[in-house]
């Protein structure tokens, strides 16, 4: 399909700058003329208990809904619910036009309703509205709104100055031909990417299951296979462990380190996803840090951290270097003997996270905290040392080969990703000609266009 895109045999000047040239058949239209903007809004006057769909600024991203239509009643929605969407329509954002929200409403729905914020673009008799839609979405259309628009914390377009924006416009017949195709070529890459989606999720899946198994004794790093015997662990989540391994308390595994007055230290931080890091800041949050770094704990390289509130949900890791951390925080000495890095990656785990959970105390459940008195009873699996390094070691392991083939993935979505913009902003412009592409492609209906 690819290579029967070629560049249009005749193009000529459009006498619009910002458009440069475009194929000698196509007509230069203001928007204005060439769409309706905005027909229908919703008057103080509508029955209170009228029910919609509300979509607001947030909720649209470049293509997509970036969440759900929230439903109202007239009388408890915001005074900037007003604008009319019809199935066909695409509406586009001109406040904080920098998001770049454009949506193409295939809806049958007559109750669904946008924010003032909204230019709505009916499509009149003359022209495709999924071409519309593609057009809005391109990167020549949506750079020309956003360097059109006034203001620095919320810049925006007004009606008028986005009705007059001059487009390049093919005949009818061409403007469906380069919706279907579009169409066809969207479909396909979305497909691509989506495979791609759910190879990362089962690649972290994967890796879950190996952390687990490894640090609970299920399976033997060394053989890749259950080991040969098995004993009661007499803790409930934990089950059977290996013959050789124990059941320890954290209390014999770390000691609290509680040392403050470390100011030339950095900040770390803990992250739900990657464990301790060295905190970035923007520059009032790095002023406010200043200033509370006496009252900051010290880490030391290979020690364990946890924020209290949120150990239940995995945020604990090891330092990477020596640091400073909140005081929100309890930081874990590793006696002599215990391998920090098992630890952090059993403290990670699901079922550990629940013990945690239980173990927590406060007075609202999401606000608990886990002590250090408290973290010291909770009962862990301990192989013996060199086997800990071992376990650690393997997850290390795979956690890198899982971690490539993941950034691997993400770097074929995002050239995907890239194609399917270069392909709509080249056809819609008439930079591509698709004509003779569409010819060969499966005869489906244009009825939803």
């Amino acid at each position: 399909m690819d290579a029967d895109l070629k560049p249009y045999d005749r193009m000529k000047d459009s006498g619009v700058e910002s458009l440069g040239e475009a194929p000698s058949h196509w007509q230069v239209w203001k928007l204005k003329h060439w769409l309706s903007m905005n027909q229908q809004t919703l008057s103080e006057n509508t029955d209170p208990n009228y029910a919609f769909d509300y979509l607001d600024i947030g909720s649209v991203g470049t293509g997509k809904l970036a969440a759900p239509p929230e439903r109202f009643l007239f009388r408890n929605s915001p005074s900037r619910a007003r604008r009319v969407v019809r199935s066909g329509d695409t509406i586009m954002s001109t406040v904080r036009t920098y998001l770049k929200a454009v949506w193409y409403s295939n809806s049958e729905s007559s109750d669904l309703i946008a924010s003032t914020g909204f230019a709505v673009l009916t499509p009149r008799s003359s022209t495709c509205p999924k071409f519309v839609n593609y057009l809005c979405q391109s990167d020549h259309f949506t750079d020309r709104v956003t360097a059109n628009s006034v203001g620095i914390a919320y810049p925006a377009i007004s009606e008028s100055k986005l009705a007059g924006f001059e487009v390049a416009v093919p005949p009818l017949s061409e403007q469906t031909a380069i919706a279907r195709f579009l169409d066809h070529a969207t479909e396909r890459i979305d497909r691509y990417i989506q495979t791609k989606e759910k190879l990362i999720a089962l690649l972290e899946e994967q890796q879950q299951v190996v952390v687990y198994e490894t640090v609970t004794g299920r399976i033997d790093v060394r053989t890749g296979r259950p080991y040969p015997t098995y004993k009661p662990s007499g803790v409930d989540w934990l089950g059977k462990l290996p013959e050789h391994w124990q059941v320890v308390r954290n209390g014999r595994l770390f000691a609290q380190r509680n040392e403050v007055g470390f100011p030339d230290l950095p900040i770390l931080e803990v992250s739900l996803r990657s464990g301790v890091r060295i905190r970035e800041f923007n520059r009032s949050g790095r002023k406010q840090v200043m200033s509370d770094r006496d009252m900051y704990k010290r880490a030391a390289k290979g020690d364990i951290a946890y924020n209290m509130m949120r150990m239940w949900q995995g945020a604990v890791g090891v330092a990477p270097v020596d640091g400073l951390v909140s005081p929100a925080y309890i930081v874990a000495r590793p006696l002599p003997e215990t391998e920090p890095r098992f630890f952090d990656q059993l403290f990670r785990t699901s079922t550990y996270m629940a013990e945690v959970d239980r173990y927590s105390r406060g007075i609202v459940k999401d606000r608990n905290r886990l002590y250090w008195e408290d973290f010291k009873q909770l009962p862990s699996p301990c192989p013996p040392p060199h086997e800990q390094v071992l376990i650690a070691n393997a997850i290390d392991n795979t956690a890198q080969s899982t971690s490539n083939s993941i950034r691997d993935a993400r770097q074929l979505m995002k050239l995907a990703t890239d194609f399917r913009h270069r392909l709509t902003n080249d056809t819609v412009t008439g930079k591509l000609d698709v004509r003779n592409a569409v010819a060969c492609l499966p005869d489906i209906s244009m009825a939803a266009q």
